[in-house]
């Protein structure tokens, strides 16, 4: 056994099941050890960015690892940018890249970096490999050290002599270690707080957004009159009617401002204070009011859904059922005209039932979180680091996680440029992700922050830095270019209508919406 099938097999002992790659040459050996080991599926992308994110979208979803396999300093450098995504998103990721013989690093030939330093940043474990015999424990180590803390980013380097020398052995397995659950004290000081006659909010985060930790956020907010909020970065929501009731604190900092100007506590469940994404001239970046006390129940690193139990147990509501929940709405799509609120009635009114729903429409989508309130049950999945370009190869992930659920994908002209290349991943793999592209030909989103900073109006030059049209992205070309078929609607019910056909299609289907 070599070092690379030592490598492959203990990843798949671990029960890492799916590898993300764009591999090079130094890594063949690996890709050898990957052709032989039935338990991985590898999965090609033709751009790292959408290795990064879709390892991202697999992991929010299973809460498993995925690997990636990525080539030497420059392959890794190119999915830095969704790497810092999934390093805020807290998931646990094993990225191996490949390295150089040992031998061969001293000639500096073209290729060479100092791989450890462009991974370290992004990385919470880090290694190079230093014997073959020792590579599998590696990626033991590797496997543990992604699913501490919640989830993390671990990176193994591993040179290409130490993946074809015959030394290797399969490693054992060490458990994931058991989220750690705030102490008694301090739920009990959250307990107090929540019985002050004080206007409450409980912001939550990690796994308190899903699943048994949502859920006992609901009874809380019933039982307290607290309100449930979600920070503007998620890094997975379950939403729709029956669901808690939960308002995601806005991106734009006046906006976030007026949500949170009432609140006299603020009770941080798995996250940070609130602060605006950028400082500007004359603004805080604080956006809390000042007379606001704010307490941690819940650290990132700790069990939230845990936390959120506890307390429910320090409340004495063990014995009630009530739930502050969504109730179902009533939902047509509607006819016209497009416009912002009609989209985001239309995808309200088709989302499927536990559907996926991945949302980077930073400009043009600002109204679908509120209009998919009493939808049916989905996820919603978003951008967690703000590096744009992540919707659609974080749907990838997520449609590899769950086959038999539908992926709708929502991005723009923009930030759909970045990782374009993840639709030719959609139609290899024959993934059922419907890929909405909001198409209004300029990053609106900077026109409006240039303007927000009161240095001006944007003469010739900095508005062409804005205009992404001359010439107009035709994304239908675009899609049917990589194997998506795509259609160019002019109306809602286009738009609706183009939505159904996607969501019955049995692959993967894009729709451009000019706004």
């Amino acid at each position: 056994m070599n070092g690379a099938e030592s490598l492959v097999g203990t990843l798949a002992a671990g029960g890492c099941e799916v590898c993300f790659t764009n591999p090079g040459t130094s890594e063949m050996h690996i890709v050898a050890a990957l052709d032989r080991q039935t338990r991985i599926r590898s999965v090609l992308a033709l751009f790292e960015g959408v290795v990064t994110a879709a390892a991202d979208g697999y992991a929010r979803m299973t809460g498993k690892p995925a690997c990636t396999l990525l080539h030497l300093g420059p392959g890794f450098a190119n999915g830095i940018a969704n790497l810092h995504n999934a390093r805020r998103a807290r998931v646990p990721i094993v990225n191996i890249i490949g390295d150089h013989a040992t031998f061969h690093l001293k000639h500096d030939t073209p290729l060479q970096s100092d791989i450890e330093a462009l991974a370290r940043p992004l990385s919470a474990w880090l290694r190079t490999s230093r014997s073959a015999s020792e590579v599998g424990q590696d990626a033991a180590d590797a496997l543990l050290a992604a699913q501490c803390g919640g989830g993390q980013v671990a990176t193994l380097i591993v040179p290409a002599d130490l993946a074809w020398l015959e030394v290797g052995k399969i490693a054992p397995i060490a458990p994931a270690p058991n989220l750690p659950i705030p102490s008694s004290t301090t739920v009990d000081r959250a307990a107090k707080m929540l019985r002050a006659n004080l206007h409450t909010a409980i912001l939550v985060s990690g796994n308190a957004l899903y699943g048994g930790g949502l859920a006992a956020a609901a009874r809380i907010t019933a039982a307290t009159g607290a309100r449930l909020l979600a920070p503007y970065p998620i890094t997975r929501i379950e939403r729709g009617s029956g669901r808690a009731v939960i308002d995601r604190i806005p991106y734009v900092p006046e906006q976030a401002t007026e949500l949170l100007r009432e609140f006299r506590q603020l009770i941080l469940v798995g996250g940070m204070s609130p602060f605006s994404y950028f400082a500007a001239p004359g603004r805080g970046s604080k956006l809390t009011p000042a007379d606001c006390e704010i307490f941690s129940l819940a650290e990132p690193q700790q069990d939230c859904a845990g936390a959120l139990h506890a307390l429910i147990d320090a409340l004495s509501l063990r014995g009630s059922s009530a739930a502050l929940l969504e109730k179902k709405a009533e939902l047509a799509i509607p006819h016209g005209d497009i416009t912002l609120p009609g989209l985001a009635t239309a995808i309200a009114a088709t989302l499927p039932e536990n559907a996926i729903l991945i949302d980077e429409s930073m400009t043009s989508g600002r109204g679908i979180f509120a209009a998919t309130r009493g939808a049916k049950h989905h996820d919603v999945l978003v951008n967690t680091g703000g590096s744009i370009g992540i919707a659609m190869p974080l749907a990838v992930g997520a449609a590899v996680a769950c086959p038999d659920r539908r992926v709708l994908c929502l991005s723009a002209d923009g930030s759909g440029m970045y990782t374009s290349q993840a639709l030719w991943t959609m139609a290899r793999e024959d993934l059922k992700v419907t890929t909405v592209i909001f198409a209004n030909r300029e990053y609106t989103v900077l026109r409006r922050e240039f303007a927000n900073l009161g240095i001006g109006k944007p003469g010739p030059q900095a508005r062409s830095l804005f205009d992404i049209g001359r010439p107009n992205l035709d994304w239908v070309a675009l899609a049917k270019g990589m194997g998506v078929p795509g259609r160019k609607v002019a109306s809602l019910e286009e738009f609706g209508n183009a939505l159904q056909a996607g969501y019955e299609s049995q692959g993967p289907s894009l729709i451009e919406v000019p706004v």
